[in-house]
């Protein structure tokens, strides 16, 4: 299912090169960002799940699935992704309740591809 903010606003995200918008989804704060046309998916997704508190979602517009991202995320993150109607990718990352900080939000780089 693709999911859509409400009640979105801009915000600025330290360390970001694209645009970020703020909203709720099932009212939960939720932002949403899209790198499909560029601007460094791994850079932007590292600066914003840094925002993220328990509960509260990133949802990520891209090409692809980026796959050498999900293992430096997930002993903190749940995520989901899935293909949209016009030929990109929705991902949709999750604070998990009850874990301690432990990603690394300086690791920008990425040895994996798309999934």
């Amino acid at each position: 299912m693709i999911i859509e903010l409400e009640n979105k606003q801009d915000v600025v995200v330290p360390n970001a090169t694209v645009d970020f918008l703020k909203g709720n989804v099932e009212s939960k704060t939720a932002y949403s960002f899209d790198t499909s046309n560029g601007g460094h998916p791994m850079v932007n997704a590292m600066a914003g799940l840094a925002l993220l508190g328990a509960g509260e979602k990133l949802i990520m517009t891209n090409h692809c699935a980026p796959m050498g991202l999900f293992p430096k995320i997930e002993s903190e993150f749940d995520y989901t992704y899935e293909d949209m109607p016009n030929g990109l990718t929705q991902i949709v990352f999750t604070k998990k309740t009850g874990v301690e900080s432990s990603t690394d939000f300086s690791s920008t780089s990425c040895s994996g591809g798309c999934g």
